[in-house]
């Protein structure tokens, strides 16, 4: 290739290379601007999304704080709920208790007045047949003894009921029971049943009516007390106080005649009658009872002392004959205990010398004997030494 071709070729390759640098830097100012347009685009986006973001943020940064406060507004509400559903709970148990307990009140207030209705014809039954004077007195002689058997007394064996006595004019007596007491002693117990003023002064509601009932009740007891004071029991019982007792079953009988008449008691008492209720005959009984024993007991003294006496003489007789069986015992003793030391060191020797010499077989050989070491124990009880 000639020089002039290849200069050609150089100032081509020169002139291509011009024209694609100038190409090349139009399109790269054209690229820049591009691109620069390009960056605004991106800022102007980027800002906006910037914005956006920042907007999110306090969006989220609201729900945040609106979470926290609807959690915190949670934890404040959640016990209250829970409160109000136990509440709710207690206040329906309550009223279910509530509604069985009504029911179970009106049931037993139901029975509570049937039973009112029972008791009231009961008592107006009672009271009708108080009124007759055979059921006060089959009433009166129950109490009498259901009150005497509390006491530890036995039928038959402690008191006798209605046993039947004549007095001096041959009329028959019968008292209720007869108590029987240490010594043969006896107390006559009488059953009186002063009802009939009493129960009409308790059901009337007038004060007047009231007052003249009562009256009428002190009239009725007087009148028992002189009754049985003119039966005069003491003389038809032997060993029997100079008194009778009359039985009162209830407190109250008797309490509303003693307030009426204060005089009644020591009226009864000096006409040999003796007014007790069941609290108070228990006590007389008994008191009655340990008066005569030691009444027995001081009479008793003199037999209960000669008694004694005879009972330690024997008891010394007895240690003299306990001494002569110990002698005659230590003299026993002692000829066994010279016999065995005799039959030990004269025969019993002589006997051995077999076995030594083979007369007798050793399995045969005489067990050696001891005497009685043991000594008699000697009588000391002052009561059993006889007097020299």
């Amino acid at each position: 290739m000639s020089t002039t071709t290849i200069l050609l070729l150089a100032l081509a390759l020169l002139a291509g290379g011009a024209l694609g640098f100038a190409w090349a830097t139009a399109r790269g100012a054209a690229s820049r601007r591009s691109l620069e347009l390009e960056q605004i685009r991106v800022r102007s986006e980027l800002q906006g999304a910037r914005q956006e973001a920042a907007g999110l943020r306090g969006i989220l940064s609201e729900r945040d704080a609106a979470a926290r406060e609807e959690a915190s507004l949670r934890s404040l509400v959640e016990p209250l709920q829970e409160a109000l559903a136990q509440a709710a709970a207690q206040a329906e148990a309550a009223d279910r208790s509530r509604a069985v307990g009504q029911a179970t009140l009106a049931e037993q207030l139901r029975g509570l007045e049937a039973a009112n209705r029972e008791l009231r014809r009961g008592t107006s039954d009672l009271l009708t047949a108080l009124r007759s004077s055979q059921t006060r007195g089959a009433w009166g002689e129950l109490q009498l003894r259901r009150v005497v058997e509390a006491a530890g007394m036995l039928p038959h064996v402690d008191f006798v009921e209605q046993p039947s006595v004549r007095d001096g004019a041959g009329s028959l007596l019968r008292p209720d029971l007869v108590v029987r007491l240490a010594g043969g002693k006896q107390v006559v117990v009488d059953a009186k049943v002063a009802l009939l003023g009493y129960l009409e002064a308790q059901q009337t509601d007038c004060p007047v009516t009231r007052e003249s009932c009562l009256d009428a009740h002190v009239r009725q007891v007087r009148k028992h007390v002189a009754d049985l004071s003119a039966k005069e029991y003491w003389n038809q019982f032997a060993a029997c106080p100079e008194f009778v007792v009359m039985f009162v079953p209830a407190e109250a009988i008797l309490s509303a005649a003693a307030e009426r008449d204060a005089n009644l008691l020591e009226d009864a008492a000096r006409a040999g009658v003796i007014i007790a209720t069941p609290m108070t005959l228990i006590a007389l009984l008994r008191t009655v009872a340990f008066a005569w024993r030691q009444d027995a007991l001081a009479a008793n003294a003199a037999e209960v002392l000669r008694v004694g006496k005879e009972l330690h003489s024997r008891l010394a007789t007895l240690g003299k004959h306990v001494t002569s069986m110990g002698s005659a015992l230590e003299r026993a003793v002692k000829g066994y205990n010279s016999f065995v030391g005799s039959l030990e060191s004269q025969v019993l020797v002589s006997a051995r010398r077999m076995v030594a010499l083979d007369v007798v077989d050793s399995r045969h050989a005489l067990p050696e004997l001891s005497g009685i070491e043991e000594g008699l124990r000697p009588l000391s009880r002052p009561e059993l030494v006889s007097p020299e």
